[in-house]
């Protein structure tokens, strides 16, 4: 943790070049399985399928919706001998967390994992058969889907003529719903976060009872995302510092515990405790919302489309009210009854002045204090509410404390005015602005194609360009709005970033990559009008492409990204490279290869990148986890694996093992027309220029 940045980027690429440099002729084979019987009672026996997972290796549960990876699954031989009972489980608890790649709850084993099958056997001795079917990953390489036959022999026979001999009744099984993953883990994907890894492990290696595991889950999180809420709590409390029901009554505060004190020592100690107060009643509202919830419940907060419908509509509210529209207060009579409490003195009565300020301010906090809380629960982690409101409080408390220490501070103070709620209203601008996320992950999760990116993006620009001339005095929401013909220059320079700001975001309606903001925007296929599409026309070449076939094979099953036209039959590109006479660029690929749609949102999304793949190359697209079945007289017997091959993506598969002796994906190859390798392979790595001089070497190899 104490390596200087520098020698971790030097690591780092050395890693990675060796990573690479292994890749290209690597056969990954990080499962074994284990086929074995237990538990044989009576006319029942549990067959046990178990996997070995190398270092670093995960497979996933069975236990996953459609859209995301292949999930393990099992296809057992129907016989007259045996039947089965229930479905199959697996232990320990798949791992479990939302990926915000698939959009979309992934779970996967690490080390070993064990699936169990009960059957009831009509006769003592008998084999059990059948085929499963997994898929293997690690943070850099995704392996195709494997399928291995298994063949279980059992031998009941000292207990099955015992079992059928037993006339007692017994009461019938009922199948419980599987329960075997723990959605109570809040973490990253380890393709995602080698800090994943770790906690899996952990969580795996530590065979605690199920109410021991849970507890350790739920306790976890990610730091970092802990460690944005915590800092996002410091800036809200800042923000509410600054609000037209806090900022004046720093001064009357502070003087009360000067005055109360009788000396400065003891007007301090007033003022930590007063300081103290606010940072416990805004903690305990954290823990309340956590212990209100739960784990699972923030969890389920955090991908769920409904609850991301239901914050927008919060933070609109709270957006509206910060304009102006009208105050979220809390009922006066609570109000009042908490005031009063604050006469008893002491430090007790410290306590509720810091409860009464809570109350009262309320109506400028809220909003604050429920952006943090909802930005805290969308995270999914378990401290997120008690952190977010640790960071606000520290920083709403700290400044009361400050003046008190250093009373001729108050001096400096810039005086109430209108100015406090110019930042008010500013506020409300960027909760408007904000809620807008929460919208577009309703829309891409239910597919409406409401909010498409240039959608939002316009939304934007109107708020911005609003909020640009609000702070120019252009436009007056209340009677406080009202200025003097003199422009301070304070809100002249942030108008002028404002405005920047929207300025900035206007080519992104007609396809500009944003990618200061592209995080918070729809993914770019959402746009419907893109120039960076259509100034290339689409083609293979910006110079020719008349000899492009007209009907390309599989092309209505994929779609190539960026715009970009390419084959998905390998000999087919392989013909047209040779007729255009350009290289080819072999992109083994996957729908569920998560690494794939980096390279091609981070490395192929840079203009250099794109240049050279619309102008230089013919790209061929091999998806090696396509379901899609091939015509009988495609079908085959791989002579590499003996398997049969019946989908397109088992034969793009096999022709990667069988030519390429590597299983991984991503994986690039550059070749001639004649099939001929030119340089060595390219796999997994984001370093834009690593790729760029891949692609040079490529062509200029086959230029030679």
């Amino acid at each position: 943790m104490n390596v200087p940045n520098n020698m971790k980027r030097l690591f780092l690429l050395i890693l990675l070049a060796c990573a690479s440099w292994s890749a290209q002729a690597q056969m990954y084979d990080p499962v074994s399985w284990k086929f074995s019987v237990e538990e044989i009672k009576g006319d029942e026996a549990t067959v046990v399928l178990t996997a070995t997972i190398e270092n670093r290796w995960h497979v996933y549960s069975q236990f996953i919706e459609e859209g995301g990876p292949i999930p393990t699954s099992f296809s057992f031989e129907k016989s007259k001998e045996y039947s089965l009972v229930g479905k199959v489980t697996e232990s320990p608890k798949a791992i479990s967390a939302f990926d915000p790649n698939f959009k979309m709850q992934i779970a996967w084993h690490k080390d070993k994992v064990a699936f169990k099958q009960k059957v009831k056997l009509n006769q003592a001795k008998t084999t059990v058969k059948g085929v499963l079917e997994y898929m293997t990953c690690d943070d850099k390489n995704c392996l195709p889907p494997e399928e291995v036959p298994f063949s279980i022999n059992i031998d009941a026979s000292k207990t099955f003529l015992d079992s059928k001999q037993t006339k007692e009744e017994t009461l019938p099984i009922i199948d419980q719903p599987n329960t075997d993953i723990d959605t109570s883990i809040v973490a990253i994907s380890p393709i995602l976060s080698d800090s994943a890894d770790a906690l899996a492990i952990n969580s795996n290696d530590s065979l605690l009872s199920n109410a021991e595991t849970k507890g350790t889950m739920e306790e976890s999180g990610s730091p970092n995302s802990l460690w944005g809420i915590f800092i996002a709590g410091i800036i809200g409390g800042f923000a509410a510092f600054l609000m037209p029901c806090i900022y004046p009554m720093v001064p009357l505060t502070t003087s009360f515990f000067t005055k109360q004190g009788g000396s400065r020592g003891k007007g301090l100690r007033m003022a930590i405790i007063y300081g103290i107060s606010i940072i416990v009643i805004y903690v305990a509202l954290g823990i309340l919302i956590t212990l209100a919830f739960g784990a699972s419940a923030l969890n389920e907060m955090a991908s769920s489309a409904l609850f991301n419908l239901i914050f927008f509509v919060v933070i609109i509210v709270f957006a509206v009210s910060f304009l102006g529209a009208f105050e979220i207060t809390l009922p006066a009579r609570f109000v009042n009854k908490i005031d009063k409490q604050s006469d008893r003195g002491g430090y007790i009565g410290i306590f509720f002045m810091a409860f009464t300020l809570a109350l009262v301010s309320f109506s400028c906090t809220g909003p604050i204090i429920g952006y943090l809380l909802v930005e805290a629960v969308s995270e999914g982690a378990l401290l997120g509410p008690a952190i977010g409101m640790l960071g606000f409080s520290i920083a709403l408390a700290l400044p009361f404390i400050v003046f008190a220490a250093f009373p001729a501070f108050l001096k400096e103070m810039p005086k109430s005015g209108g100015w406090l709620n110019t930042v008010k209203v500013s506020l409300g601008f960027l909760e408007l602005a904000l809620a807008f996320k929460f919208l577009s992950n309703v829309d891409l999760a239910y597919h409406w194609g409401i909010l498409d990116r240039e959608i939002f993006l316009a939304i934007w620009i109107v708020i911005f360009a609003v909020f640009g001339l609000y702070l120019l005095g252009k436009l007056k929401l209340s009677r406080s709005d009202d200025t003097t013909s003199i422009l301070s220059l304070p809100r002249l320079f942030f108008a002028m970033l404002i405005l920047t700001f929207t300025m900035y975001m206007v080519p992104g309606m007609w396809g500009a990559p944003l990618k200061g903001i592209s995080a918070w925007l729809p993914p770019q296929p959402t746009q419907d009008f893109d120039l960076s599409r259509l100034s290339y026309g689409g083609g293979f070449s910006s110079t020719d492409n008349s000899e492009a076939p007209v009907n390309k094979k599989y092309a209505g099953l994929f779609k190539t990204p960026h715009g970009l036209d390419a084959f998905y039959d390998y000999q087919e590109g392989l013909d047209y490279a040779k007729k255009v006479n350009k290289p080819a660029l072999i992109d083994f690929t996957g729908w569920s290869c998560v690494n794939c749609r980096k390279m091609e949102a981070t490395v192929w999304a840079e203009t250099e990148v794109l240049r050279r793949l619309r102008e230089d190359y013919v790209i061929i697209s091999l998806y090696v986890d396509d379901r899609t079945a091939l015509d009988e007289a495609e079908q085959y017997t791989s002579t590499f694996s003996g398997k049969k091959i019946n989908t397109i993506g088992k034969k793009w598969s096999d022709l990667q093992s069988s030519v390429f002796k590597t299983n991984s994906q991503p994986f690039y190859v550059i070749m001639n027309g004649e099939g001929e390798r030119l340089i060595p392979a390219q796999a997994y790595n984001l370093n834009v220029q690593n790729y760029i001089s891949f692609l040079d070497n490529g062509l200029k190899a086959y230029k030679k």
